[in-house]
């Protein structure tokens, strides 16, 4: 690496969208701890706040390329080709590349910017404002300091699960990554149902909405999701009664379990086309 040790290391985001932003804001908030000296960004359509970073000195942006330590790679996979030609200038043979974008392989990221150390993320849309988890794979050539600074570089989004099997990855994609969606939908249909059942439609809005919000907040404490919903259950309750219709064959479980093997599958698909395009 280009950094002598003890020194702080050169690191540079490539895409400071909205996941890019929020890994950045992170380390602004403790420069320190991410163990790198100021940020260079590269963002060919900078934010107003990012704009003001680099106008406060807090980062530095569109600069000319040097030999990085860190490159993250936050930007999205279809923009891939080029973007690697943009990073190109910032990567050396010993730099640590760490990609947030789903579908483009460790295989990929390495043919195309020649690096070896490579760590493949997965964060979700929650990680924008520090609630997220982000499950992430090392590459063969990745040691201990790698690890460590890859989670360190990823705790600003929330919680850190890995390393992990590269070949885990796509799961990781269908119940994390796509798995907000599939809370909203919840929210959204347990409004409706609400409306069906004769509330007002903002009523139900809030009902719902803070129904989702309250209950995983309980899962945040740390609570079993199967304890906690049995606490909630009471025999021939209200709640039994809908998770009769819940959690009958064909329902929730089966559909969960179809829905994440469907995103799944496209995430492979999607890391093929990817390798092809490549």
């Amino acid at each position: 690496m280009s950094s002598a040790k003890g020194e702080l290391k050169q690191a540079v985001l490539a895409g400071a969208g909205r996941m890019g932003a929020a890994m950045a804001r992170g380390w602004l908030r403790n420069p320190k701890a991410a163990g790198f000296g100021k940020l260079h960004v590269i963002e060919p359509q900078p934010s107003e706040e990012v704009a003001e970073w680099a106008k406060a000195g807090k980062i530095n942006l569109n600069r000319k390329a040097i030999t990085a330590d860190i490159a993250v790679l936050a930007i999205k996979p279809q923009g891939f080709a080029k973007a690697a030609a943009d990073v190109a200038g910032w990567i050396g043979p010993d730099t640590l590349v760490v990609s947030i974008m789903a579908g483009v392989t460790m295989r990929t990221i390495s043919a195309a910017l020649g690096v070896t150390k490579v760590a493949r993320a997965m964060p979700n849309t929650p990680g924008a404002i520090g609630m997220g988890v982000t499950g992430y794979a090392l590459s063969s050539k990745c040691g201990a300091a790698e690890k460590a600074l890859t989670q360190k570089l990823l705790a600003p989004l929330g919680d850190v699960v890995g390393p992990l099997d590269e070949s885990k990855i796509d799961a990781v994609t269908a119940v994390s990554g796509s798995g907000p969606a599939y809370v909203f939908l919840l929210a959204e249909a347990l409004a409706a149902a609400g409306v069906a059942a004769g509330l007002a439609e903002d009523v139900a809005a809030q009902l719902a909405h803070k129904t989702v919000v309250g209950a995983g907040a309980l899962l945040a404490e740390g609570g079993d999701p199967a304890e906690l919903r049995k606490a909630v259950t009471s025999p021939g309750g209200t709640t039994a009664a809908a998770l009769d219709v819940l959690m009958a064959q064909g329902a929730i479980p089966d559909l969960m379990r179809r829905a994440v093997e469907a995103a799944a599958k496209r995430s492979a698909e999607l890391s093929r086309e990817a390798e092809k395009k490549s």
